[in-house]
């Protein structure tokens, strides 16, 4: 009988393959993103402003040098303002309560606003993972993304933060390099001008105004790439009753290129409150889809995760409230123009 001979590996291939067991080795494990399979997934976003939302020992460092509410805001520096160190210093308590809405919300994926970065994420989403704007302040923009959801973090949009006076936009990148991708930004425009004229002579609609080219650029390059995206965050802004004139929702909704054809998934919804003591009367947080991702969206999907009335009696959470949809993954993204 013929049996083959034995071949023994040579000291340079137990080496190779010692070298690519230790690769091998190094590699994040997958078991997540690969179960995670888009074809028959329906993805939640959201979006949240945190409200200041640092970790309580960060606070505590940068009060005793904070900057008289009356002061100029340097967005370039790491400071709060007195107020917001005297009044919105968070307990353990507090934090465990919006770690429980954050928890409710249940997202994928969540373009967060004024919060400080990874660490401070960490304490309300434990297990997600973080993309986050590199300024050099405590209300930065970032994303949430629940494990399992595969994503790469994409470029700060530096011109929307005029210099770092404000803030920057973050992009994310979700299926990345698959036919899957989405490329969403996450926003928190300049206060100041929630229903005036861009053009009136308010500093707020000033600031607002000078950010528009960098949001409509954004916006514009994605539908000339035919890519699903959408904007997430705080415009700041009542969208849905502006002035006649120069708007937010006029400029970046022009249908050109014609991917550029946007839905706000606020449109036709009532607005509610995050709590009962506010008395606000129309939105600022949305979620923005480009014609390509709007096909995606599950009806009757929008929502918002109110507060417990005793919750916002009892705890400093945050004066937004988290909104949020539904998209079906292959809907919002292999849908032909």
């Amino acid at each position: 009988m013929h049996t083959s001979p034995v071949v023994c590996p040579t000291p340079r291939a137990l080496l190779r393959d010692a070298r690519l067991l230790a690769l091998l080795l190094t590699l994040p494990l997958l078991p997540a993103a690969i179960a995670h399979d888009p074809r028959d997934t329906t993805l939640k976003l959201a979006t949240w402003n945190l409200e200041w939302f640092m970790a309580p020992e960060t606070l505590r460092a940068l009060t005793p040098s904070c900057t008289p509410v009356d002061a100029p805001r340097d967005g370039r520096h790491r400071s709060v303002p007195c107020d917001v160190a005297h009044e919105l210093a968070r307990s353990g308590e507090d934090i465990a309560a919006m770690r429980s809405y954050a928890r409710a919300l249940d997202a994928d994926v969540i373009a967060l606003q004024e919060i400080d970065g990874p660490d401070a994420a960490r304490l309300l989403f434990p297990d997600y993972r973080f993309c986050f704007s590199g300024r050099n302040n405590v209300q930065n923009n970032g994303f949430a993304i629940r494990r399992g959801v595969p994503f790469s973090c994409g470029a700060d949009v530096d011109a929307l933060s005029l210099d770092d006076a404000v803030r920057r936009g973050v992009e994310l990148r979700v299926y990345p390099d698959t036919p899957y991708e989405m490329r969403l930004l996450s926003v928190h425009l300049k206060s100041g001008c929630a229903r005036d004229r861009l053009d009136a002579a308010r500093p707020g609609c000033a600031e607002l105004a000078r950010q528009l080219p960098a949001l409509e650029g954004w916006i514009d390059t994605q539908a000339n790439a035919h890519r699903s995206f959408a904007v997430l965050g705080d415009f700041n802004r009542d969208l849905r009753r502006e002035p006649p004139g120069l708007s937010v929702w006029a400029e970046i909704n022009d249908r050109d290129p014609p991917e550029a054809d946007l839905v706000n998934t606020a449109e036709g919804q009532t607005f509610q409150n995050c709590m009962p003591a506010q008395t606000f009367s129309g939105f600022i947080d949305y979620i923005v889809l480009g014609r390509r991702m709007a096909r995606g969206l599950v009806s009757n999907s929008f929502g918002r995760e109110l507060y417990r009335p005793k919750d916002a009696l009892r705890r400093k959470l945050s004066d937004h409230c988290p909104v949020f949809v539904r998209l079906r993954v292959a809907d919002a993204t292999l849908s032909t123009p």
